[in-house]
């Protein structure tokens, strides 16, 4: 069970393929159009249940439960050395002296 004013993250179709705008690329036409929030949960429920959250900006949304202290999961990549040197050459050419 996850009570009430926990923080968690909805998954919700906005729209379907079939009502995606005819313009759209067709890479886009083929996927629905989808809506993950993240808010406080208005009441207890259950993962994978329907629910609604208020958001830190007030709104009420509705979608499926999905995830309770949703954490950000993506990164820059791995790491790049020649942009520590550009990173040293431009505080050189700004700021003068060796960095």
């Amino acid at each position: 069970m996850i009570k009430k004013n926990e923080w968690v993250q909805v998954h919700s179709i906005v729209l379907t393929k079939e009502e995606r705008a005819p313009q759209v690329p067709e890479d886009t036409k083929n996927v629905p159009l989808e809506m993950w929030v993240k808010g406080y949960l208005t009441e207890d429920a259950e993962m994978g249940d329907v629910v609604t959250v208020k958001t830190v900006t007030g709104r009420l949304v509705e979608g499926k439960l999905v995830q309770v202290n949703p954490t950000f999961r993506h990164s820059f990549g791995e790491f790049v050395p020649e942009i520590l040197e550009i990173d040293r050459t431009v505080r050189q050419e700004l700021f003068g002296g060796d960095y």
